[in-house]
This record gives structure tokens, C-alpha cells and sequence, in this order.
């Protein structure tokens, strides 16, 4: 029987690998030490000795030269979590270690929770929301907003939580404008989302949803220049990174235009700084980087990462596997 460890955050370990997965690895595996932390790990390095898979999520242990000296029957890792960017090292793709992990299923809550934005941004409801606090009644209808019918909304990157908010906008009656130079008018195409420019994406939609990965050349890609050609009432959603956004700009913007909303799940720093106009602009919404999976939903990525081990002891091509010719574009 395939010899295993888990190894990540105590903590958050019961959510991620539930009592269900945990008996049904036990059936599958040889686990015979309780979950250990990182540092539990460095400390005793001996015992991934006879180990072949290590079982991991958030807080998981670097796969650097070191550890896998002291693991030389190390074969595969199951990452129950999603960004690997401060787990997998050079030493790792020379081991050719077999490595997957739980983006996938970590986009779904994302995705979810971008959806409920959107559809409520389109009705302008966060603008109804601060006006009725500050005016203590409600406005006169007819409302006049854009709403889930004829109205354009942006994606920006069509990375793996932007292609999965694509999907679910299909049964609306919305367009879909994308923004993703990696991404080829045919793929786009099947998603439903009709390419074009950074700039036509904000100027041209009711609500924009960004969704690009951190990385170096994605730091501080959007600007004054994007949030001012804005719609009138338009929406801004960020899910992704707050360090991906020229911050102090979009201040600058959301105080020169009171109709436009920011929807921030994420910020930089994180959370804001104690001084930040964040805090007190009435149209930003604030929310604590709780779009991924929180609660409950962490035990669909303990799940995936089960499936993937039955599939590495059927002997089965991995169904997330993380590869090293795409890991410099991954998040």
C-alpha cells in the first residue's frame, strides 16, 4: 500500500480533508502518523523516509533540495489548495515529482460569489443600498438600471475562475467582453465572450470583474486610465489581487465619481491600511478575501485531491496536474 503523510495548517486541515476523505484515504493509503504542520516537519525530516505521496494544502511545506534529500521515495503531491508559486522549486520539476492541486475546485466558490456580484450590480444594487441609508427612503420607480438583459459585462483574463464565471453567465441574456492576450479568438469564442482591448473592456460594460494571476508582469496592470472611461453607475469586481490594481488611482477615480462601485474581495496590503479612504468611500464594498473556499466549501478540495490519488494508484493521467512548461503563467 502506497505510503503517505499529510502535511499543512492544523487548523484548516479538518475543513480541507474531512472525516469522509480521511477514512477513504485510509483505505487507499498507509497513514500512520497523525498531520503534521511545516514545521513539525523540518524538525524531523526522517520521516518522509519511506514516504511516496504527501497529502497538503494551505501552509504546505516547500519542495525544496532538502526535503526531498530526506524523501528519496517521494513521487507525487496532492496540494489541496491552489497557488504553488512558494511551494514547488527547480529541485522539485528535476525530481520530476508528480504534482496537482485544487485550483479548480477552489475557482467554483470564486466564481459563485463573482456571479452574485455581477447580477446584483446589474440591478445597481449597492447604489441602492447607500442611497436609502443616507436618504431613509426609498427612490421612485421607474428604476433605471442596466439588469441581466442586453447589458455587457467584462471579464478581464480568461484564467481558470474568469472562464468559469463565463460559463455560468451563459443562461443570461448579457454580453461578454474579454481581455486576455493569451487567449485565441476560437477558444474565446466557445466560452461565449467576444476578445478586445483593456480599454474597451472598461468603457464598454456595465460591470467589470478582474481576474487576472499575480505576476510580475500583471503588478499594477490597471490604473487611472481604465477606471475613468467607466460607464456611467458602472460596477468593478476584484476577486483576483489587490497588488494588481494601481490602488491610489482607483482611489482618486471612486472620489471623483460617486457612481461607480468597487466590489473588493482583495486589497494591498491586505486588509487595507488602517488610514485607507477604503474604509469611508460609500461606493466601495469591502469583504474580507472570503470569495475562495471558506467553511464547508474546503472539503471539495480535500475531495479533489482524493480523486486525483485514486486516479495515481489506478495508474490514470492526472486530472489537475500542475506542469512545469505552464507554471510560469499560473497564479
Amino acid at each position: 500500500m502506497v505510503k503517505g503523510l499529510y502535511v499543512m495548517n492544523q487548523d484548516a486541515f479538518e475543513w480541507v480533508y474531512p472525516e469522509k476523505v480521511r477514512n477513504e484515504m485510509a483505505k487507499l493509503s498507509d497513514i500512520d502518523r497523525l498531520p503534521m504542520n511545516t514545521e513539525q516537519l523540518r524538525q524531523d525530516l526522517s520521516v518522509l523516509k519511506e514516504v511516496e505521496v504527501i497529502f497538503s494544502g494551505w501552509g504546505g511545506p516547500k519542495l525544496d533540495q532538502r526535503l526531498l534529500d530526506a524523501a528519496p521515495n517521494l513521487k507525487a503531491f496532492f496540494y489541496a489548495a491552489g497557488s504553488l508559486k512558494n511551494i514547488v522549486t527547480d529541485a522539485a520539476w528535476e525530481r520530476e515529482l508528480l504534482i496537482t492541486n485544487a485550483v479548480k475546485a477552489n475557482a467554483i466558490p470564486v466564481a459563485e460569489f463573482v456571479l452574485s456580484q455581477i447580477l446584483f450590480c446589474l440591478k445597481n444594487g449597492w447604489a441602492f443600498t447607500r442611497n436609502i441609508r443616507r436618504t431613509k427612503q426609498f427612490p421612485q420607480k421607474p428604476f433605471i438600471i442596466p439588469g441581466a438583459f442586453g447589458s455587457t459585462v467584462g471579464i478581464i483574463s480568461l484564467s481558470t475562475v474568469g472562464r468559469m464565471v463565463c460559463e455560468l453567465l451563459k443562461p443570461f441574456d448579457i454580453k461578454v467582453l474579454g481581455y486576455d492576450p493569451y487567449v485565441k479568438e476560437d477558444e474565446a469564442k466557445k466560452l461565449g465572450v467576444e476578445l478586445c482591448s483593456l480599454e474597451e473592456v472598461f468603457s464598454k460594460s456595465e460591470v467589470v470583474s478582474l481576474h487576472t494571476p499575480l505576476l510580475n508582469e500583471t503588478k499594477g496592470m490597471i490604473g487611472k486610465e481604465h477606471f475613468v472611461q467607466m460607464l456611467p453607475n458602472a460596477s468593478f469586481i476584484n476577486t483576483s489581487r489587490g497588488a494588481i490594481v494601481r490602488e491610489v488611482e482607483m482611489i482618486e477615480v471612486l472620489q471623483d465619481r460617486s457612481d461607480i462601485t468597487a466590489v473588493l474581495d482583495v486589497t494591498f496590503p491586505e486588509p487595507p491600511n488602517q488610514q485607507s479612504p477604503l474604509y469611508h468611500l460609500e461606493n466601495v464594498v469591502l469583504t474580507p478575501h472570503l470569495a475562495g473556499s471558506e467553511g464547508k466549501e474546503c472539503g471539495r478540495l480535500g475531495y479533489y485531491m482524493l480523486e486525483e490519488f485514486k486516479r495515481y494508484i489506478n495508474g490514470v493521467p492526472l486530472q489537475w496536474q500542475v506542469k512545469q512548461e505552464h507554471f510560469h503563467v499560473l497564479a
